[in-house]
């Protein structure tokens, strides 16, 4: 035995994991790094920006854009959990992680990205109230219940993960410490105990079931009303009006939920390299999405860039 294979057990059990990555062509590899650290550079600045400008411009002081700013804040930090030792791995000749590194990266990865299923929810409520009780919407969208709503996003998404991520890792690993991912999520993980993991499965079925149907059925009921006080407004300019401020949330939630779908809602055994994919662009492209879906259909976004970007210049 190698003394580095040596390293990886203590009296038979994993202190250790080793990520299979996405390829061993040292070519690819480097394509794969520069192309992975370009768009973590850009979800980095994208969601900075936004978090500024919402900050810096008073016309963005608004309940939706209170929401956006926390939004922006989970997808720097869960693309941060992820892509920072995705990227020190692609290019290492040995793809490690330790067995409690693993434990807090899925902790905090699946904390946030809780959170960040919560809030849609949560801003698919706000343009609810705004699109349907527009007289009520300062009232009942006060500051004090922004709060609330985003404390609970927060608080659900936290103790969730520390439910299925504290599960995870009572269970025993006797080996291989093979992970056949580029990070440590849930299946892969549990895949690899010497232990019986049905419980595991179970409960993480019902924990993504749970966490997105509260989202979902939130967002389904909210957009049942909105589309319906729409179809009510006579003039084409009112309903275009009232769906653009919709369009941006809506994209948004098609292609998270979408993807979590394909991800969890699956029998263990039908779990492949293609989870590789999607889980790329889970944990590192939608973050980098975002900013663009909300900015590029927002007139108020724009204007106040267009604003900082003169100041800037002058």
């Amino acid at each position: 035995m190698t003394l580095s294979s040596a390293m990886e057990w203590i009296n038979g059990t994993v202190t250790e994991f080793i990520f299979l990555g996405f390829t061993n062509d040292p070519v690819l590899q480097i394509l794969l790094f520069l192309i992975l650290l370009l768009v973590y550079i850009i979800t980095l600045l994208g969601n900075i920006g936004i978090i500024i400008l919402i900050y810096i411009d008073s016309r963005l002081q608004t309940p939706m854009y209170f929401f956006l700013c926390h939004l922006s804040f989970i997808d720097i930090c869960y693309s941060s959990v992820i892509a920072p030792k995705t990227l020190e791995n692609i290019l290492a000749e040995q793809k490690t992680i330790l067995f409690i590194g693993c434990a807090v990266q899925m902790y905090f990865y699946a904390a946030y990205a809780n959170v960040e299923c919560l809030m849609l929810g949560v801003m698919a409520y706000d343009r609810y109230m705004a699109i349907c009780s527009p007289l009520l919407y300062a009232v009942n969208m006060n500051k004090r219940f922004c709060i609330q709503l985003v404390v609970g996003a927060y608080m659900g998404g936290f103790i969730n993960s520390l439910i299925h991520t504290s599960m995870a890792f009572h269970l025993t690993f006797c080996g291989p410490n093979l992970i056949n991912h580029f990070y440590c999520d849930v299946p892969p993980v549990i895949k690899l105990s010497c232990s019986d993991t049905s419980v595991n499965e179970l409960l993480l079925f019902i924990i993504v079931t749970l966490n997105c149907s509260v989202s979902f059925v939130t967002i389904i009921i909210s957009y049942s009303y909105i589309l319906s006080t729409i179809m009510r407004i006579r003039s084409t300019a009112g309903k275009l009006k009232a769906f653009n401020t919709c369009a941006s949330h809506l994209t948004a939630v098609l292609i998270f939920f979408g993807t979590i779908l394909f991800m969890y809602l699956r029998p263990k055994s039908s779990y492949s390299n293609h989870d590789k994919l999607a889980g790329v662009f889970y944990a590192v492209v939608i973050p980098m999405l975002n900013p663009m879906i909300y900015s590029l259909r927002n007139k108020e976004v724009k204007g106040a860039f267009n604003k900082a970007i003169h100041v800037f210049i002058r």
